[in-house]
């Protein structure tokens, strides 16, 4: 055990594959085991031993486990380990996965994921409860409403145009739905009912998140950046210094333009859209309101956008405002100073006119 210095882990529910390596880069193990029997194995590797692992399900719970035990536990994303493996991808096993995760951890260019903690991941399961109720509130209405249509009832498509009148609809003894169709409607009424009280308790939790969390309630301050979008950046960034400047999280994010450059020619295409998508659709719908809302503001921002808007369009003013968050985001959260919409950022050294020296007398 003393000779292994590196291992990867490939994740699954009832095995896990176990690749393991000595310094001169010579497999030890490679074999599957229990969840159970890799814990206690892991338990008599020498301290500081790098354990690495794809960034999935259960994967921020068992590096925290392997952490206490002294080990250096690191999360992979998984299209940084695609690359090594040496079979290609007809060669996708858990063995060859578990080897290329081994290979990818002993580069010291891969970019590790952050191992999140037990908060941040409760946080972040509140929004994709909410995510989850939103989805299945539209899929009771939209059924709802193509029973309906069945029976020559059409109505409006806003849901607050079917709510109003999806009451009357039942109980009116007039129109062609039969007995059996009014009660199962009546029960989709009710489950609707119960998705809004679902949602709604998850849109307080997230307030009360946004109120107890400082670097939360900081965020919020930024125009375009509401509670929703301040308590999913704090539960799924955690600490902002991982990140080295403000355009690396632009860039995670995914909102900066693809590249194709090559022989000293730049071309810039659409956005990367990586990372967190949850994270930059919030980003890019907060932009919305705040484009609308910028004719009415005074401030450097607004009055930028305003330029912007008309310089390039309504849509790539829309990225662009939300990239700007996201790095203010950055700076702000960072510094732990509070967002100034009139702040002047000083000029660079490099940019500064230089003085001429005076000439010899």
């Amino acid at each position: 055990m003393d000779k292994i210095t590196r291992v990867g882990v490939d994740l699954a529910k009832r095995a896990y594959q176990v690749h393991a390596v000595d310094r001169a880069e010579r497999p030890v193990l490679a074999r599957p085991m229990s969840p159970q029997r890799f814990e206690q194995w892991a338990a008599t590797l020498p301290t500081g031993c790098v354990v690495a692992m794809e960034s999935c399900s259960g994967a921020h719970h068992l590096a925290r486990r392997l952490r206490l035990m002294g080990l250096d536990a690191r999360l992979i994303a998984a299209h940084f380990i695609t690359s090594f493996r040496v079979q290609g991808a007809s060669g996708k096993n858990d063995a060859n996965d578990a080897a290329a995760i081994c290979e990818a951890a002993s580069r010291t260019r891969t970019r590790c994921v952050t191992v999140k903690t037990p908060e941040q991941q409760g946080w972040q399961g509140i929004h994709r409860l909410r995510e989850g109720y939103k989805e299945e509130r539209t899929a009771c209405i939209n059924r709802i409403r193509g029973l309906l249509a069945e029976f020559g009832l059409v109505f409006p498509q806003s849901p607050d145009a079917l709510r109003r009148v999806l009451s009357d609809v039942l109980e009116d003894a007039s129109n062609e739905l039969p007995g059996v169709m009014r009660l199962g409607l009546q029960r989709s009424q009710a489950h609707w009912r119960v998705l809004d009280d679902e949602i709604a308790w998850c849109d307080q939790q997230v307030k009360l998140h946004v109120r107890q969390d400082r670097a939360a309630t900081r965020a919020a301050q930024l125009h375009g950046v509401g509670e929703l979008t301040a308590s999913a950046l704090v539960a799924a960034v955690g600490d902002m210094s991982q990140f080295k400047s403000a355009r690396q999280f632009g860039a995670w994010l995914g909102l900066v333009p693809s590249q194709n450059s090559s022989g000293g020619k730049h071309r810039l295409g659409r956005i990367t859209k990586r990372g967190d998508d949850y994270l930059r659709t919030l980003l890019i719908q907060g932009a919305k309101s705040a484009l609308l809302a910028a004719p009415k503001r005074s401030d450097r921002i607004s009055q930028w956008l305003q330029q912007l808007r008309e310089r390039v369009g309504w849509q790539k003013a829309l990225v662009a405002l939300a990239n700007k968050n996201a790095r203010i985001l950055w700076a702000v959260l960072t510094r732990e100073i509070d967002f100034d919409p009139e702040h002047v950022p000083p000029i660079p050294q490099c940019k500064l006119p230089m003085l001429k020296a005076p000439l010899p007398v």
